[in-house]
């Protein structure tokens, strides 16, 4: 029997529509929350790619005369997750080529400041005496800026329900000129310091955090991070003052999707008990990308957008001195040109030591994880990350950065660590070259020692990355949002 009732909003979902982990966790939480006896709708825009998979569904709302946006409805359908999917159509702002949030030469919609506030008007509206739903939510959860003025409509929404908005990123926050407070028709009184204003701009993650009941990060270290002048953004204050309405809660994974004993992407199954697929994989991915045979070379792995943010110009400058030790290197990903000549010019150099595909392949990046030794993960920043859960589900130990949610889901492995069975990779502090390096030797010195490596593969197998523990405490917040201490 379902006891809370949550109208989750968001820009993104899996696997109907996604740009990256906004849409991992809206696809995943929702199913999650429903297995624990929250009945959970998702708010989404109605775009081409959603349009396109939705199965049998029926309108259930017409916005035709809100104020400052075109008209629009709503369409109710259901996921093949099972949940009840609440689908925002608005032709003249959602039905675009390109993508949620820019066109296809990765130019920003000109007026994402209307397709969003539309989002956060109908989201508030739903939570509101206004709603035209029989179905009526507890509370309203927004995710990241695309929802940030639902809680600004809610505070003048007569009947309004609390609202709890989670920052997946704070680096994208949603600004834009000031004007745009009148054309969304926001109170007036909303653009100032103690409200959206931000630097002169309007702010759409300002006004989430500034008017929800509670703020939720996708990671404890995260939270603490954004309280600080380093990853704040210029909201770092705003944050430090609402500390105690700020909670941290690591993202999960989907399990079935990520799982080497099903993995439709792996052509050899493999698991704790039985790990000769893994090897299997290592050779299989070898010879996809032209690298030498070699069982016994350590083979490094990355799958990521090549950007400063995510540390691997780091690795790209240390390359060759790697190559050396020696290892074999693999990459999948795209982003910042000049990093993405970089790895091309070491597959050319270095041939059947480097291989790089610039680009994405699903497929690929299921075969790298499971046919690695050890993945590369060096973030300056990162408020959650998936791919270490992968790894370590993989039996692949990561070598990370400490920061965010690496910190929080990556063990170092030291003596002690090892010997306790917690150990599940490599960890290192301050963005050094000279302190990956000596990271990844490290690393490659425990590979060496058989015994103690199967010990660690071990540990990473054995951690548990399902969404029930994150689900558990989304609903403590809203528990506590609510004003309950236990289901009523």
């Amino acid at each position: 029997m379902f006891e809370i009732k949550v109208l989750f909003v968001t820009s993104e979902i899996a696997p109907l529509i996604k740009t990256g982990g906004l849409a991992d966790v809206s696809g995943a939480l929702p199913v999650a929350l429903r297995e624990i006896d929250i009945d959970v709708r998702v708010l989404i825009p109605g775009y081409p790619k959603v349009m396109a998979q939705l199965g049998p569904n029926e309108v259930v709302a017409r916005f035709l005369e809100i104020p400052g946006f075109p008209p629009s409805r709503l369409i109710f359908s259901i996921m093949e997750s099972g949940v009840p999917l609440l689908v925002l159509d608005c032709p003249s702002l959602y039905a675009r080529d390109g993508g949620p949030y820019a066109d296809a030469n990765g130019n920003d919609w000109v007026d994402n400041s209307i397709r969003f506030g539309l989002l956060s008007k109908v989201a508030a509206i739903l939570g509101s005496e206004e709603s035209p739903l029989s179905w009526q939510p507890d509370l309203v959860h927004g995710n990241d800026w695309q929802t940030g003025l639902t809680g600004a409509y809610l505070s003048v929404a007569k009947g309004a329900v609390p609202n709890v908005v989670t920052i997946h990123n704070l680096a994208f926050q949603g600004n834009f000129p000031p004007k745009n407070v009148q054309l969304l028709h926001l109170p007036p009184q909303s653009f100032q310091p103690d409200g959206m204003e931000f630097y002169g701009n309007m702010s759409f993650l300002k006004a989430g955090i500034f008017y929800a009941y509670h703020i939720t990060t996708v990671s404890p270290n995260y939270a603490r991070e954004i309280q600080g002048e380093a990853l704040g953004f210029g909201l770092q204050g705003l944050l430090h003052a609402r500390r105690n309405d700020v909670t941290g809660i690591l993202n999960g994974i989907d399990t079935d999707e990520w799982n080497p004993e099903t993995d439709k992407h792996l052509p050899h199954h493999f698991s704790v008990a039985k790990m000769s697929g893994k090897a299997l994989n290592k050779q299989a991915l070898q010879s996809r990308m032209g690298l030498d045979i070699n069982p016994e070379v350590p083979l490094l792995g990355v799958v990521s957008r090549l950007t400063h943010q995510k540390g691997l110009d780091l690795l790209l400058e240390i390359a060759q001195s790697l190559l050396d030790l020696p290892v074999q290197l693999v990459i999948l990903g795209s982003g910042e040109p000049q990093m993405q000549n970089t790895a091309n010019e070491l597959a050319l150099r270095y041939p059947g030591k480097v291989a790089a595909m610039i680009g994405f392949d699903e497929g690929l990046s299921h075969l790298i994880e499971a046919g690695i030794d050890l993945f590369i993960m060096p973030s300056r920043f990162e408020p959650c990350g998936l791919n270490q859960f992968y790894s370590q589900r993989y039996g692949t130990p990561p070598i990370v950065h400490s920061t965010g949610g690496l910190a929080d889901s990556v063990v170092d492995c030291t003596p002690d660590t090892l010997k306790n069975g917690t150990a599940s990779g490599f960890v290192f502090s301050g963005m050094t070259t000279e302190n990956l390096y000596t990271t990844i030797v490290r690393a490659i010195d425990l590979y060496r020692d058989q015994r103690k490596w199967k010990a660690l593969r071990k540990n990473c197998m054995s951690k548990d990355f399902t969404w029930k523990t994150s689900a558990l405490a989304y609903r403590d917040v809203y528990l506590k949002v609510l004003g309950r201490t236990e289901y009523e």
